[in-house]
């Protein structure tokens, strides 16, 4: 088979299904990852595909997308942040239990969707969050040590990271400013990366709040898998596809 025909099939494959792998590409064609790189490359050129880490989906179906601060995003969208807020209740651990909270305005919203009557745990590296669940009549709230990130108003840093290491709590909630199947969760800053990537991991059940405009896009720094998540919860305005390929990976998709 020439390249130009190999290239049209690769063409047609990502117009069909969405996304293909160099892995499944290589084997399918019988050659090597690199001949399906550049394959994918001459394809990207031309418009007939959008290069993602591991592969190629359809053109414009990824977005990248850049970063606002938290008083900028907390104008936007915000019903759909209220909705997702009171809907991650749901999650919530029995009494006694601890709960991480992520910075984002989208966590400011759950946290303030929290009820009065229960006694939680709470830890958090938002100065935003902190302040709402400081208000909480029956629970107590830690608040993890770093370098405060004005734009974020997120503590972040190796202090950080080294006091999330030394716990183990019932649910995280996590923001993301991207999510996609290949790239999983991202955000911009390679320190809240890392931050977001050390909640994840101590956490017994991750529950991802992001509205739909946060699906299938993708960020500088990559923090999770989709295979790391337990829940999504998003709004109506998700992608129908997206939400199906994220159930077939086991992963829990609530619609706000």
């Amino acid at each position: 088979m020439y390249a130009e025909e190999r290239q049209q099939a690769i063409a047609d494959m990502v117009r069909v299904d969405g996304r293909a792998s160099v892995t499944a590409l290589a084997s399918r064609f019988d050659v090597t990852s690199e001949t399906v790189r550049r394959d994918l490359m001459s394809l990207e050129r031309s418009g007939h595909v959008q290069r993602v880490h591991g592969g190629a989906v359809r053109a414009g179906l990824v977005q990248v997308i850049g970063e606002q601060a938290v008083d900028e995003r907390e104008a936007t969208r915000t019903e759909q942040k209220s909705a997702i807020g009171r809907a991650a209740l749901r999650f919530l651990p029995p009494d006694g239990g601890s709960v991480l909270f992520d910075a984002g305005t989208t966590t400011i919203q759950a946290a303030r969707s929290l009820p009065l009557d229960r006694a939680l745990s709470s830890i958090t590296n938002s100065i935003p969050v902190a302040a709402v669940l400081a208000a909480h009549p029956l629970g107590s709230v830690g608040v993890l040590g770093g370098r405060v990130r004005g734009l974020t108003q997120a503590t972040v840093g190796a202090d950080t990271v080294a006091a999330l290491e030394r716990l183990r709590v019932s649910t995280a909630f996590i923001g993301t400013n991207g999510i996609s199947e290949s790239h999983g969760l991202s955000t911009p800053d390679p320190d809240e990366a890392a931050i977001k990537s050390a909640m994840v991991r101590v956490a017994r059940r991750v529950v991802v709040l992001a509205d739909s405009s946060k699906t299938n896009r993708e960020d500088f720094a990559s923090f999770a898998e989709v295979d790391d998540i337990d829940v999504l919860i998003t709004d109506d305005g998700v992608d129908p596809e997206f939400s199906a390929a994220l159930s077939a990976r086991g992963v829990e998709v609530v619609i706000a």
